[in-house]
């Protein structure tokens, strides 16, 4: 495993691939948001995102998913394809308890398909402290988007954030 998280996409394949190497957090996500919505202005339509190697995630970065896979869905009329693969069984619950299976597919088997050739590293986006509390208020409003029951679990992230942008 990776010194520190990575994201290893390979961009040319259909589907597109993009591993999660180690801990997918708020620090590192906003690479990954940008990558998959240039892929789907680029007119791609499928994609896996590998969790085998994915450590930990926290609600930002399952935000940005939920916010990726919506934005395909949009993009598509729904018939783009959004599958997280080879998902734990730590990480499956916590997809499954932020309701993101019902807005992608998440597979928690063996996922009958060839990672090797998704070596590119994706390069982290440097944000600034109040593009980070954009995307962390968005990931958050996305994740509410995903399933009303969020609402409660993060009104106070969703607060704190707001008073955050509002504050300049």
């Amino acid at each position: 495993m990776a010194e520190s998280p990575v994201y290893l996409v390979d961009a040319h394949s259909d589907p597109v691939v993009v591993r999660v190497v180690g801990r997918a957090c708020f620090q590192n996500s906003a690479g990954l948001k940008e990558f998959v919505s240039g892929m789907i202005k680029q007119g791609k339509t499928r994609f896996v995102i590998d969790l085998q190697q994915c450590a930990s995630m926290d609600s930002t970065f399952l935000g940005v998913l939920a916010g990726s896979a919506m934005e395909l869905r949009k993009a598509t009329d729904k018939q783009g394809s959004f599958i997280l693969a080879r998902a734990g069984q730590r990480n499956l619950e916590l997809l499954r308890n932020m309701g993101l299976h019902r807005i992608m597919t998440v597979d928690s088997g063996d996922f009958q398909m060839n990672f090797d050739k998704c070596n590119e590293v994706l390069a982290p986006e440097k944000l600034s402290e109040l593009e980070n509390a954009r995307m962390v208020l968005s990931a958050h409003e996305n994740l509410v988007s995903a399933d009303e029951k969020n609402r409660t679990k993060f009104q106070d992230v969703l607060d704190f954030m707001k008073n955050r942008l509002e504050q300049g």
